[in-house]
């Protein structure tokens, strides 16, 4: 008889326990009642489009002081001109020496689609109807001279800023990507 009140009284804890759960479970389906990271939920930084009492102009979203450079940021200091790609043509050259085969793969991915595996200008895009870009090793640049002859300047400033139907490539490579790639066409210039 003192089992049985044992199980009887352990039943009634038990629903106890569970009815009591489920009262207050139902009280506010929105909050559980626990709040993990809570500076997620409610946090105190500024939203970019909120006002912002701090600054004059009262907007939260500023624009970057004038001269700075975003971290990360490397300045290219060559215009977009005639000028600008003569000037690269003298002065600008690799920070470090590359091995070819570092930039083969980018080439391949980036450049080979119009000027070919091998540069001579034979892409796919070439067989499926568009201009055929000049053979680094034969042909002969837009701007004058061989392909040949391009210096790692010219090539570099081609790439940052596109050159007629090429378009620029500097926002898919960063400046150590384009310089590797400048060493695969410098390559293949010799073929």
């Amino acid at each position: 008889m003192l089992a049985m009140n044992k199980f009887k009284l352990l039943g009634i804890t038990a629903i106890s326990i569970a009815a009591s759960v489920l009262v207050t479970a139902c009280k506010d389906k929105r909050s559980t009642g626990w709040e993990y990271a809570p500076n997620m939920y409610r946090h105190i930084a500024y939203d970019p489009d909120q006002e912002n009492l701090n600054f004059a102009d009262g907007k939260t979203a500023q624009v970057p002081p004038k001269g700075t450079i975003p971290v990360g940021f490397t300045r290219f200091n060559y215009a977009n001109t005639n000028a600008g790609y003569d000037s690269a043509s003298r002065t600008l050259v690799s920070p470090k020496v590359y091995n070819f085969k570092d930039g083969e793969v980018l080439y391949q991915h980036f450049c080979g689609p119009c000027h070919g595996m091998t540069g001579q200008g034979d892409g796919l895009v070439v067989k499926h109807g568009y201009p055929a870009p000049p053979s680094y090793s034969t042909g002969q640049s837009s701007r004058g001279g061989a392909m040949k002859d391009l210096t790692d300047g010219k090539i570099y400033h081609t790439i940052t800023y596109g050159l007629n139907a090429m378009g620029s490539y500097a926002s898919q490579l960063s400046p150590e990507e384009r310089w590797k790639v400048v060493a695969y066409v410098r390559h293949l210039q010799t073929l």
